[in-house]
């Protein structure tokens, strides 16, 4: 589903920056179908994560690096899908992490927001995560 209509936006784009119509700048291109099944991807799991591979065997540095943060925080797998693009190539931003609904980012971004605590904030407001006053593997002192 989602790689079909990946692979049908791709192309226009390929067409477009391959073809006559090379510029500086340029926009991608999507039908309606594909933001249709992206929407759909992005909604039908609280945390939705677009790489190359999978998981278990991510296929670029990047995918790996966002999987790495995310497996930190023990998401149940019921709250998580991953779906694998690598029928884009070397496009350049996969990977692409969701969190209900709402696209947070790219590996960078999403590194800096490991980094700095806000994704676990955002994970933790959108009951992805408890909250670490409700973790129950935290003991009293």
């Amino acid at each position: 589903m989602f790689q079909s209509a990946l692979r049908s936006s791709l192309s226009l784009y390929r067409s477009i920056v391959c073809g006559s119509l090379r510029s500086q700048t340029f926009r991608r291109f999507l039908s309606q179908q594909s933001r249709a099944k992206i929407q759909a991807a992005v909604t039908e799991y609280p945390v939705v994560l677009f790489m190359k591979g999978n998981p278990e065997q991510p296929l670029c540095g990047f995918s790996r690096g966002v999987v790495k943060i995310l497996n930190a925080f023990d998401i149940p797998p019921e709250k998580f899908k991953t779906y694998d693009c690598f029928c884009c190539g070397d496009w350049p931003t996969i990977p692409q992490l969701s969190v209900n609904g709402e696209f947070v980012g790219g590996s960078d971004i999403t590194l800096s927001m490991f980094q700095s605590g806000e994704l676990e904030t955002i994970l933790e407001q959108h009951g992805v995560i408890p909250k670490v006053s409700e973790s129950p593997s935290q003991s009293p002192s």
